[in-house]
Order: C-alpha cells, then structure tokens, then sequence
C-alpha cells in the first residue's frame, strides 16, 4: 500500500504505543488500540488512480460524498463572476489524498485562516480554514478549494502559483475529515448529483462544452 508521506510520524506514534502496550503486557488496551492503529495506516493511503484523462474532462479532486452541487454561485476570488460549484465531503475513512481536475498552470493561490465548523454544512465554504487553488486550463478557469472541518487542522498544498500540473496529479492532502470544493464555469455540464460517490484523479465529474 503506498502511503502519503505526511502520514509516516502519525503511523510510527500509533504503532509505537501499541507495541509498548503489548510489550508492557497489557493485552486489552493493545487489542484495543490495534484498530486505531490500523485504521492510521489506512488513513493516509495514496492509491494510484486511473481514469478518463483529456481537456474535456474535469476529474474529481477528492474521495467522498457529493454534498452540495450549484448551478450559480458568486466566486469574486478568482473567476471574478458567477460559477458552478461542486462539493465533495470527505469522512476519515475515505482517501484524503486530494487530485488536480484538469491539467494547466497554478495562476491563484489563497490560504485563509478560519474556524473549524462541520465541512458538510454550508457556512463552512465561507468561515472555514482553506486554502485555493487557481488553475488556468487549456478549457479555461477552474478552481479547487480545501477546506478544513471539525477534525481537520491541517491542509498540505503541493504547489505554488506559476507550477504547471497534470490531470490527476497529487494536489495536496487535508488530514481527518474535510471538503473539498470545486468551482468551474457555469457552461460546463456537471455529471454528478448530490449523494453521489467520487474517487479523486477517477471519477468524472463535469465536462467541458
């Protein structure tokens, strides 16, 4: 299983403390703690991922659940008008290894210290800590929001304004549980609907016309 480098002292802290309970012979609290161990390992799984690649797909940036899907919201940040929004919510059993979208050139970037409300709810795209990520794409504008939750206190994001990224490539990670928000032109037609399920750098989740 490869594994997301941000979580190597996660896991060796959770392993530490179950061998010391073993070795110390308490054999309840390791049995206990050996599923917390396990599942940190999971957590910070980076599969490799596969799926439809092309100018005229927009991929999903994270695993979870289709929470929220608008037609028109106000996006002044970057696009400067009115966008599509897609959100995805991810649980602390999903893969929190977040994908870029569509290939083009980090052109925006915006990291906005906030508060931790519940990533599903609708308050936490504007109060939330977040970082954004501008993309200027062979298709035109996109731009992918991380956005932290109640867990959540820690988003990574690889890349600085000026890198050129690929369709699928590691964008970033946000650790326990978080959002991720992706706003596109209003003339894209977006394929997924609320309770919908993704995989980042896999599933379709809008395309170009």
């Amino acid at each position: 299983m490869r594994i997301a480098p941000e979580g190597y002292p996660f896991i060796a802290v959770a392993w530490a403390i179950f061998l010391v309970l073993a070795a110390g012979g308490w054999w309840i609290g390791a049995l206990i703690w050996l599923p917390v161990a396990v599942w940190v390992v999971a957590f910070f799984r980076d599969p490799l991922r596969e799926g439809p690649r092309g100018d005229e797909f927009l991929i999903a940036p994270a695993d979870g659940k289709v929470v929220s899907v608008l037609d028109s919201i106000d996006e002044p940040d970057f696009h400067g008008q009115s966008v599509a929004r897609v959100a995805i919510f991810m649980n602390v059993f999903n893969v929190h290894v977040n994908r870029y979208p569509a290939s083009g050139t980090v052109t925006y970037r915006h990291d906005n210290p906030g508060r931790f409300f519940n990533a599903a709810s609708e308050k936490a795209s504007l109060e939330n800590e977040q970082n954004s990520i501008g993309l200027e794409t062979p298709r035109g504008k996109i731009l992918v929001r991380q956005i932290a939750g109640l867990v959540a206190r820690r988003i990574v994001t690889d890349h600085a304004e000026g890198a050129q990224v690929t369709q699928g490539q590691r964008m970033g990670l946000i650790r326990f549980g978080s959002r991720v928000d992706l706003f596109i032109p209003r003339s894209a037609k977006i394929l997924v609907s609320v309770g919908d399920r993704t995989k980042a750098g896999e599933t379709v989740v809008a395309t170009w016309t």
